[in-house]
Formats: structure tokens, C-alpha cells, sequence
């Protein structure tokens, strides 16, 4: 029991839609710098606004009414999901900012292009979260104390880096592989900096709704509020915190409206209140309410991603790791530009599920990568990926040079532009001084050759006599 006697559950939802790229091609370099699938960037914003955000957030919005301060739900809105909202979907955007209003919801930090950015570079790390914070002051009226990290990728070093940043605490996942003997129901404290509370996901308890509530086979279908709730139950006497995170989506896409997935929704937080000891809290209220039973060690990073909980969906192979270094290599240069366009495109392609369209695990893990992925296989993934990073690179390389050798070459070839205009220049000026000739000429009288004087040389050399005939 936590030092408060009080038992928490904490309900976390991640919301995210990348910039799907369109189909771009080698001969496109250097002609077409437009990369976006906006019909189907639009289309799937479209459909999953009505079938999952729209109606999921009524219910939420239904519930905190409903309980009286005692339902309280946490959202993860990438920058990237907010512009998709403000392009194609506005009253999502404006159904998120009303629950914002309620007091009930927290909003977390992450990176604004939902990157992989912590595995890269701090400093582009800490620049996108610090614009993440800002979009959410902008678009939502709040500030996020508490953090998550892209598909909850975290390990000790990422999370004394968030500490530094200020935050209260971190989500991430409660992998076998890193807890040993220790449960994921207690609150844990980052192992450099213990300011930062460390909450861990039950992922049996987040992946009973999000991958089996629609699972006909599975023993326990169907899954009611009841329950669910006598399972919570069972976790009572040795548990303090419970952290259900699921991808928003588990509401009417993944899991479709006439599964039940909104009826269970609805009635759970009711029965969990009604029968269970636990309350339901935020992660910035469980930083200052419980008191975090130790320090949990990850020197590497871990995700919720696939079986393995590591980072391998995104770096599993050779294809994704060039794709990535060569991403970041371009880091150093657009941090110099003041190009808009380059800043936004920048943002775009660092999103991670165009690596993760690039993993090769198609055995136990490779229905959850062709979810929503435009490509036939990883490698038209990595090709269209290359094709407009080389074309994003020509483009930045043009206006804003990385090197010194780079500064060479475009000296040298802005010399060569001067000698070709030169050349073009006197070329212009030979042709029309070869138009002019034939006039000159015509003023001098041709004199006929008869036969024998055609055999004679036309003009004589000057100073030496004719040859006499013997």
C-alpha cells in the first residue's frame, strides 16, 4: 500500500495520424518538391474521425459528466494528429479542446513529429517537445507536466533527459524483459534523476481491450465491465497503480462500434468505481499523490512496440537504420534554414511510421505493421522513403551548404555558370558575326576558271616566282 493508502488506474490513450507520403519516384528529384498523399491523408483522417474521435469523445465527455470528478482520462495528440485536425477534421480539434476544459483530462508532451528523435539527437529531442508544449498552449489552453515519449520508447538516459526538462513523470512500458520479479503496479522513479516518476503499462490489462475484446476464439470473449472490473479486483493486494494504455483508435477502428467496444467503454469506469478500491488519476496527480517503491534500471531503450517490447520496429533492420542515419545526417543543415517549407517537411519526414512501414517482421507481428501502411513491402517503403529524402537533401543542400566542401562545390559551380555564360555569350556573338559574312564577299567579282587555269593553284604564295617550264 502507497504511503497516501490510496490505489490508482490510469487510463492513457495515444493519438496519432502521420503525413502518409504519395507515390514518388526517381525521375521526380529535383522537379516535384510536393512529397503528401493528401487524398489519402484526408480520406483516413476522415474516416477515423467519424468512426473512432467523434463518438469516443462524446463518451468520454458523457463519463466525466456523469462521475463527477471521479473519471479522469489522459491523451497523448501529436503535432502531427493537431494539423491533420486543423486541415481535415476541425471538430475533432474543437471536441478535445471542450474535454481540455473539463479539468478531468491531462494532455501529455511528446515530440512534435512523433519522432525518433531520442534515439538520434537530444537537442532535436528537446526542440520538439519544447514545440509540442507550445501547440499545446495554442490549440488546447493547457500545460503538459507530464511526459510520453513516441510508441513509449524510454530508457534511463531518455528519461533523465524529460527530468531535466521539468516533467513530473513518463510513460513507458512494463516489459518482462526489464521488471524481473517486479511488478508493473507500482509506481517507479527514474534510475539517474528520481525526480521523474516512472509509470509502467500493464500490457495484459491495455491489450485485453485493445487486441482481444474482438477475438471470438479468445477464452474469455466476450469482454464485459464486469468483468474486466472483477480482474482489476483480483490485483488488489498487491498492486497500488494500474496503467491501461491503448492506442485511441482500439474505440471504432480497430475494434468496429458493433463489437461492443463503445458499450464497454461506457460502463467500465462505473463498475471499476463501484467495485473496486482504485480511483482513477492522471499521471501528474499520481506523481504527487503516490510514493514510487524504487528506481527501475533500462539502459536500453524499450517501446510497446511487437512481442519484443524494443525498438526493433523501427530500427529491426539495415534499410530503416540507413533511412534513419541518413535523416539525421541532415540534422546540422536545417537547423541553419529559414525556409518554412523545408522546416515543415522536416517535421514530416521524421515521423516514425515511415520506418516502421520499412520493418521486416512479417511472422507474429506483421498484421499490426500493415495496419493503415500504403506499401506492397518494406522495401517500396524504403525506396519512396530514399527518393524524397534525396530530393529534401538537393533542396537543402542548394540553399543552405553543410560543409566546406560543400561550400567548394558550389563555388566551382558557380563558376562554371559564369563561363557558360560567357561562352554563351560569344557563341551568340560568332553567330552573328557568320550571318554578316556571306554579304562581304558578294561585292568581290568571281572570275570563271576555264579548264586550264583550273588546274593552276587559285593564289600564289607571295614572294616566291612561278615554276618555269623547262
Amino acid at each position: 500500500m502507497s504511503a497516501s493508502g490510496k490505489k490508482a488506474i490510469c487510463f492513457y490513450f495515444q493519438v496519432h495520424q502521420p503525413f502518409r507520403l504519395k507515390r514518388y519516384r526517381f525521375f521526380d528529384l529535383g522537379n516535384d518538391h510536393y512529397y503528401y498523399d493528401d487524398f489519402s491523408n484526408e480520406s483516413i483522417m476522415r474516416k477515423v474521425a467519424e468512426k473512432c474521435y467523434i463518438p469516443a469523445n462524446n463518451v468520454i465527455m458523457d463519463l466525466i459528466q456523469k462521475h463527477k470528478g471521479k473519471f479522469k482520462v489522459t491523451f497523448s495528440l501529436s503535432g502531427l494528429a493537431i494539423n491533420q485536425f486543423r486541415l481535415y477534421a476541425p471538430e475533432v480539434l474543437d471536441s478535445f479542446r471542450k474535454l481540455a476544459e473539463t479539468g478531468m483530462v491531462e494532455f501529455l508532451a511528446e515530440t512534435n513529429s512523433h519522432s525518433l528523435a531520442s534515439l538520434k539527437s537530444r537537442s532535436e529531442f528537446e526542440s520538439q517537445v519544447t514545440k509540442h508544449k507550445e501547440m499545446l498552449k495554442e490549440f488546447l489552453g493547457v500545460e503538459a507536466t507530464s511526459f510520453r515519449n513516441t510508441e513509449l520508447i524510454y530508457s534511463d538516459v531518455i528519461g533523465s533527459w524529460v527530468a531535466d526538462m521539468g516533467f513530473k513523470s513518463i510513460l513507458t512500458e512494463g516489459a518482462n524483459h526489464i521488471l524481473g520479479w517486479k511488478s508493473p503496479n507500482y509506481l517507479y522513479c527514474n534510475s539517474i534523476n528520481p525526480r521523474l516518476k516512472v509509470l509502467l503499462r500493464n500490457f495484459v490489462l491495455s491489450d485485453d481491450i485493445a487486441f482481444r475484446f474482438s477475438n471470438r476464439d479468445w477464452n474469455a470473449w466476450p469482454l464485459t465491465a464486469d468483468k474486466y472490473a472483477s480482474w482489476i479486483n483480483k490485483l488488489v493486494p498487491k498492486s497500488e497503480l494500474l496503467n491501461i494504455f491503448l492506442d485511441y483508435e482500439t474505440f471504432g477502428e480497430h475494434n468496429w462500434k458493433e463489437t461492443g467496444i463503445f458499450d464497454f467503454l461506457y460502463h467500465m469506469p462505473g463498475t471499476v468505481l463501484r467495485k473496486t478500491p482504485f480511483r482513477f488519476m492522471t499521471p501528474t496527480e499520481i506523481a504527487d499523490i503516490l510514493q514510487p517503491v524504487s528506481a527501475i534500471s533500462i539502459p536500453s531503450a524499450i517501446s510497446w512496440a511487437d512481442e519484443e517490447r524494443d525498438i526493433t520496429a523501427w530500427l529491426g533492420n539495415e534499410l530503416q537504420v540507413a533511412a534513419l542515419d541518413k535523416l539525421y545526417s541532415l540534422a546540422g543543415a536545417v537547423n541553419k534554414c529559414e525556409d518554412d517549407q523545408i522546416k515543415k517537411d522536416w517535421e514530416y519526414l521524421q515521423s516514425s511510421d515511415h520506418f516502421y512501414y520499412m520493418a521486416t517482421k512479417f511472422f507474429s507481428d506483421g498484421v499490426v505493421h500493415a495496419y493503415f501502411n500504403p506499401y506492397e513491402t518494406p522495401y517500396d517503403a524504403f525506396m519512396n522513403y530514399m527518393n524524397v529524402l534525396s530530393d529534401f537533401e538537393i533542396r537543402l543542400k542548394k540553399w543552405f551548404p553543410d560543409s566546406a566542401e560543400q561550400n567548394q562545390i558550389f563555388k566551382l559551380d558557380s563558376l562554371i555558370r559564369e563561363k557558360d555564360l560567357i561562352i554563351d555569350k560569344q557563341a551568340a556573338e560568332i553567330e552573328k558575326l557568320t550571318k554578316k559574312e556571306p554579304k562581304k564577299k558578294a561585292k568581290i567579282p568571281v572570275k570563271k576558271q576555264t579548264k586550264a587555269s583550273a588546274k593552276e593553284p587559285v593564289k600564289k604564295r607571295a614572294g616566291r616566282p612561278p615554276k618555269q617550264k623547262p
